[in-house]
């Protein structure tokens, strides 16, 4: 698949998640396997752009390409400036968050909200376009509730005003992540434009990928929750939907490796308070399913260090692979 000038030789790309797709856990995504991975949700608002938060997010030194950044918010001529902020620290390619179910979000008319706004909808993406070198991309979702499925139109204005690749989310706003996805609509949408059209939504098996592809017609498949605690999920559906071979589930002493490997990163990337607190969350989902897990989450949610963090960590995985 091609997005502008960039070949995305995986046809698997890591969704943008809030609190979860930081730098070090697309790294990570990338060297299992993922096509491409967008950031985590960043504010047009430039009163955020000197936190710490947003400082770490708009880090992007020696991420591999290419580098998608997700933008939201309301104003054109704002989300214009912070699309050329971003680009200028990094971005290649700009995301547009119009799919984001958040109430914080959408209360701000933001995300989601603003597929109820189609004449905005144009007016944003016509100005971010208009005031960047790099492709630009969007993602919607299906509409705002059952009433009001407009992704078609949504995605038409897209299209006319120049976005790169759609991803569309198989469900309307109201939904959440609860019901079934929406594959129909998404092939619907594939079948009216040129652009290149990502399928988002309950994808959490390389078959399931490809089923979604064929359903679809789509070019990419984007994982998001399934990744959390999972990452080589990304690498294990691009291999399928490349060469049609399963690749078997990593042992638990791989696991022990990729989960001590991302937790090191996160200590470095954030210092050591921050960097075990975020972890803890990690933690619970890669330990998810797994004997004892409750337990384990009781004992290492309370280290403090990193040191102490990595050793429960250690120890919980190599007990498991010894079979005590």
């Amino acid at each position: 698949m091609r997005i502008g000038r960039h070949h995305i030789e995986s046809r698997t790309i890591l969704a943008p998640m809030a609190g979860v797709t930081d730098k070090p856990f697309r790294l990570l995504c990338k060297r299992l396997g993922a096509g491409m991975a967008v950031s985590e949700m960043t504010s047009s608002d430039p009163r955020f752009w000197r936190t710490a938060k947003s400082l770490h997010r708009m880090d992007h030194v020696g991420e591999p390409d290419p580098v998608s950044v997700q933008i939201a918010g309301t104003v054109p001529a704002v989300m214009a400036a912070a699309a050329r902020h971003n680009v200028e620290h990094g971005a290649q390619l700009i995301d547009i968050n119009m799919g984001c179910p958040a109430k914080k979000v959408c209360n701000a008319w933001a995300g989601s909200a603003l597929m109820r706004e189609p004449q905005l909808v144009g007016r944003i993406l016509a100005a971010v376009v208009e005031s960047v070198d790099v492709p630009v991309t969007l993602k919607i979702r299906t509409g705002w509730d059952a009433s009001h499925r407009n992704a078609a139109e949504i995605a038409r204005i897209a299209e006319d005003a120049g976005i790169a690749a759609l991803t569309v989310h198989g469900r309307t706003r109201d939904q959440q992540y609860a019901g079934s996805a929406e594959y129909d609509t998404i092939a619907r949408i594939k079948s009216i434009l040129r652009i290149p059209v990502i399928a988002n939504g309950d994808i959490d098996s390389p078959r399931k990928a490809k089923q979604v592809l064929d359903a679809t017609g789509c070019d990419a498949v984007m994982v998001g929750r399934a990744a959390q605690g999972r990452p080589w999920i990304l690498g294990q559906i691009g291999h399928y939907l490349a060469t049609g071979e399963l690749v078997p589930e990593p042992s638990l002493r791989q696991v022990r490796d990729i989960l001590l490997g991302h937790l090191g990163h996160l200590h470095a990337f954030y210092g050591e308070a921050t960097g075990v607190r975020i972890a803890r969350k990690h933690l619970g989902w890669y330990a998810k399913d797994r004997p004892e897990n409750a337990a384990f989450r009781s004992v290492v949610n309370s280290a403090q260090t990193a040191d102490e963090q990595l050793r429960l960590t250690r120890d919980y995985f190599d007990a498991l692979a010894a079979g005590v």
